[in-house]
């Protein structure tokens, strides 16, 4: 396999913190296309009710998901890693077609390959419907979160 994805397991805290903020930046950028190729070509996923492997399927899912969740930004944390392995906590905010907002939390499970791909994503979500007011992530939505900007444990969230 040609492709890596740096930083590569095994991993240790500022190599996490890295993988995280680029799974971040990667997701807030909402291109499934090129999301896709952070994972291997089988990656396994598992996203509340949704169960398929491999990266068309992740970039069909995705497709989906940023059509239907509008004005998407999402912020993800470091909760643990070991090995190969690292484990996230995340928010993040989207209305829908009605207008309607929401944040959704949740946690995920990733597992790579020795290249750095993720070939496993176990997430479990849940939705909060919020008000326009009560949203926190407003940051210009063509990039990525600014460096500035609070993280979900600064939010108290």
């Amino acid at each position: 396999m040609s492709e890596s994805r740096p930083p590569l397991p095994p991993f240790d805290r500022e190599a996490a913190l890295r993988k995280v903020r680029a799974a971040e930046d990667g997701w807030n950028g909402r291109d499934p296309h090129k999301v896709a190729l952070a994972y291997t070509p089988d990656s396994r996923w598992r996203n509340r009710t949704d169960f398929f492997s491999g990266r068309d399927a992740i970039v069909a899912f995705l497709t989906r998901k940023w059509e239907a969740e509008r004005e998407y930004r999402l912020i993800k944390e470091l909760w643990t890693f070991g090995g190969d392995r690292i484990a996230v906590r995340f928010a993040y905010e989207f209305h829908d077609a009605d207008g309607a907002w929401f944040r959704a939390y949740g946690n995920e499970n990733w597992e790579f390959d020795g290249h750095g791909l993720m070939r496993a994503r176990h997430a479990s979500i849940n939705d909060l419907p919020i008000s326009e007011g009560e949203r926190l992530f407003r940051w210009d939505r063509s990039g990525p979160r600014p460096d500035d900007h609070p993280g979900l444990s600064d939010l108290g969230l």
